[in-house]
C-alpha cells in the first residue's frame, strides 16, 4: 500500500465523476450542478496528472488522469452545446406541479402542447452516459497504480477502487447538498440517495481497510504507525464518527421543512472531513507496513 497525491487525486476525480453521473442521470438537477462537478473534477485529474510526472511516475495512471481530465472536458463541452434543452426530469417535475396547481385554482394549461414546443426548438438532451466515461477511465489507472503499489495488488486495487466510490459520494453528497440554495424545488429524494449510498459503501471502505495488513495490525500493535498506536486509534474514531454522521444527515433529511437540507448540508461537511480520515489515515499508516 502506498500513498502519494497522482493516486489520491485520481480516486478523487474518478469517484466524484462516478457520483455525478449518479445523480445527473435522473435528469432533475440543473445544467450548472454537472458543469461545476465536471470542472473540478477536471481540475483534480490534471492535478493527478502533473502529481504523477513530478513525485513517481506510473504510466498507465498518468494516461488515464489525462483521459479523465479529457473526457471530464469532452461532457462538460457537450452539456453547454445542448443546453438549451434544459433538463427533461427538471421540466416534467414542472409540468407536473403545473398541472396540479391547474388542478386545484381551475385554470387549464396546455402541458403536452408545451413540452412538445419545448422538444421541437431546443434539440437533443445531454447524454448522462458521458459522465461515465471519466469514471471507467480513472478506474484502469487506479488499478494500474494498486498493481504498482506492492506485493498485495488485489488488495491495494480493491482500497482504491472502494475509496474513490466512497470519497466520490460523499465529497458529491456535500456538494448536492449545496445546490439546494440554487434550485430550492429540488426533490429531496435526490440527495437522499446519494447519502444512502454513502452509507451502503461505508462497510465496504471499513473492511477494505481490515483486509491483511490492514488496521487490525495497526490496532494490536503489531504494526507500529509511529506514534504509538495514535493513528489507529484516530482511523477508528473517523470511521464510527463518519457513520454516525451519515446516520444522522438521513434522519435529518426526513424532516419537512426546507432547513433540514441546510442542516443535512452542514452535516456532510464534518463526514467529509472524518470520511476522508477513514482513507487517508489508513493509508499513510500502512503504507510501509
Amino acid at each position: 500500500m502506498s500513498l502519494d497525491a497522482a493516486t489520491v487525486l485520481l480516486q478523487w476525480a474518478a469517484g466524484g465523476m462516478l457520483f455525478c453521473w449518479f445523480t445527473t442521470r435522473r435528469r432533475e438537477v440543473g445544467l450548472g450542478y454537472g458543469w461545476l462537478l465536471r470542472g473540478v473534477y477536471l481540475l483534480m485529474a490534471l492535478g493527478a496528472f502533473a502529481a504523477g510526472l513530478a513525485f513517481g511516475h506510473v504510466p498507465v495512471r498518468e494516461a488515464a488522469s489525462l483521459g479523465v481530465a479529457l473526457s471530464a472536458l469532452f461532457a462538460l463541452v457537450v452539456s453547454i452545446v445542448r443546453k438549451s434543452a434544459g433538463v427533461s426530469g427538471r421540466q416534467a417535475l414542472h409540468d407536473r406541479r403545473s398541472e396540479r396547481v391547474a388542478a386545484m385554482t381551475g385554470i387549464e394549461r396546455d402541458v403536452a402542447g408545451a413540452e412538445a414546443d419545448r422538444t421541437d426548438a431546443a434539440g437533443p438532451e445531454f447524454p448522462p452516459i458521458l459522465d461515465l466515461l471519466p469514471a471507467m477511465i480513472g478506474a484502469v489507472g487506479l488499478v494500474a497504480a494498486g498493481v504498482d503499489a506492492g506485493d498485495d495488488a488485489a488488495v491495494a486495487v480493491l482500497r482504491l477502487l472502494v475509496g474513490a466510490a466512497f470519497l466520490g459520494a460523499i465529497t458529491d453528497a456535500m456538494l448536492l447538498g449545496h445546490w439546494y440554495l440554487v434550485q430550492p424545488g429540488l426533490p429531496r429524494g435526490l440527495l437522499n440517495e446519494i447519502v444512502t449510498a454513502v452509507a451502503w459503501l461505508w462497510p465496504l471502505e471499513v473492511l477494505v481497510m481490515l483486509l491483511p495488513t490492514g488496521m487490525l495490525a495497526v490496532l494490536s500493535g503489531d504494526v507500529d504507525d509511529g506514534w504509538g498506536g495514535m493513528l489507529g486509534w484516530m482511523w477508528l474514531a473517523c470511521a464510527f464518527t463518519t457513520i454516525i454522521l451519515i446516520l444522522v444527515t438521513r434522519a435529518a433529511l426526513k424532516e419537512r421543512y426546507y432547513s433540514a437540507v441546510m442542516a443535512a448540508t452542514g452535516l456532510l461537511y464534518l463526514a467529509i472531513l472524518t470520511g476522508f480520515g477513514m482513507d487517508i489515515v489508513a493509508r499513510a499508516v500502512l503504507a510501509d507496513a
